[in-house]
C-alpha cells in the first residue's frame, strides 16, 4: 500500500494487516509495516501471561478435557 493510499483509507489498512502485515512504501520503496499487537508481540518474543493465553478471541469455542469431580459425602468420627 502507498503511504497515499494509507493516508487516504487507514480503515482500509487496518483491515489489511489484521489479516497480514501490510507494507508501506514512499515513492514505491517500503518504509512501515502495519501489524496487529499479536505479531508485534510475537516477533519480540514476549510471553503471554495466563490471561492472554486464556483469552477466546472471534476464534470461536475450544475443547477442554477436565478431570471428573468426586462430591461424594465421607463421614468423619471426630
Amino acid at each position: 500500500m502507498t503511504a497515499r493510499d494509507f493516508n487516504q483509507d487507514a480503515s482500509a489498512a487496518k483491515r489489511e494487516a489484521a489479516r497480514e502485515p501490510l507494507i508501506i512504501t514512499d515513492r514505491g520503496t517500503p518504509s512501515f509495516v502495519l501489524l496487529t499487537y499479536t505479531d508485534y508481540r510475537q516477533l519480540k518474543g514476549e510471553l503471554d501471561n495466563i490471561v492472554d493465553l486464556l483469552r477466546q478471541d472471534d476464534d470461536g469455542d475450544f475443547d477442554a478435557d477436565f478431570p471428573p469431580m468426586n462430591f461424594e459425602a465421607k463421614e468423619i468420627d471426630l
